[in-house]
């Protein structure tokens, strides 16, 4: 079971949207939560990932508990610049090395 959340749930991002949904991934239902709202309804996890780039670190939700820990550095696509079809690719290109980490996850998890 995966869950998404962060410290200050907002709107989804548009571009990730469409993107997502160029590889048959429909997000656009989704709704942003808030890591405290998880915390304070008992969730528990085996593993937590945390998917802040390295300038952002220190405001990056830390969840309480017992789960294995891991930090990915991932640029946050809402600070892309450039035209339109520049800040898709970029968006893109993010997905797809999200997409090549879970593999890698599940590859060494699943072992």
């Amino acid at each position: 079971f995966v869950e998404s959340a962060g410290l200050d749930p907002g709107i989804l991002n548009k571009n990730v949207v469409e993107v997502m949904n160029e590889i048959g991934i429909d997000i656009s239902n989704n709704i942003t939560k808030s890591v405290f709202k998880l915390f304070k309804e008992g969730r528990k996890y085996d593993y937590v990932i945390t998917v802040c780039e390295k300038s952002a670190a220190e405001a990056c939700p830390i969840f309480p508990g017992e789960a294995v820990r891991f930090h990915w550095d991932f640029v946050d696509p809402s600070t892309f610049t450039g035209s339109q079809s520049e800040i898709l690719d970029k968006t893109r290109n993010l997905r797809d090395q999200i997409k090549t980490r879970i593999e890698q996850f599940i590859n060494v998890i699943g072992s």
